[in-house]
């Protein structure tokens, strides 16, 4: 085994157990975003509930979903340094992007819908989970953005 099937062997598990987490969390967040919202809507505690019981498996994968995406993004650092320093230009501004738009965002909304429950009324906390929900999406497009010129990269030349 070579180092090369190695960093291979080591990004692809960390890809399996990424991939794993992240389309989960992105429909949580989205089915805690319903709940919450007919919660707001009815006043039936049931809804209250159910969000705050899937709510914090939502938490829990989207933890999962951060430690994993740092792994992945160490690794192209660590393991394919030619490749990020050849395709930086366009690879880190993608994901810069993200980072510093939507992730950030999507973080500090978390933490207010946490922390908030007795403390905002409930349609300004349903609007946080919504606004979580929503950059969550946001943070997937630009990843995928990423992903996709990786696959096919067009409208960047290098010299």
């Amino acid at each position: 085994m070579d180092a090369v099937f190695l960093s291979r062997l080591q990004f692809g598990a960390a890809a399996f157990f990424h991939f794993l987490f992240v389309p989960l969390t992105l429909g949580l967040s989205i089915l805690v975003a319903i709940m919450e919202t007919k919660y707001v809507k009815t006043g039936d505690e049931d809804y209250k509930r159910m969000a705050k019981f899937w709510g914090k498996l939502f938490l829990i994968n989207f933890a999962i979903g951060v430690v994993t995406g740092i792994t992945l993004e160490f690794q192209f650092g660590t393991n394919w340094a030619n490749y990020s320093k050849y395709v930086g230009d366009v690879f880190g501004s993608l994901l810069a992007i993200e980072a510093s738009l939507a992730f950030f965002l999507e973080s500090t909304f978390i933490a207010v819908w946490v922390f908030g429950w007795n403390k905002l009324s409930p349609k300004a906390h349903a609007a946080c989970i919504w606004i979580v929900a929503l950059t969550s999406n946001i943070t997937a497009y630009w990843i995928l953005s990423a992903n996709a010129w990786m696959q096919q990269p067009v409208g960047y030349t290098i010299y």
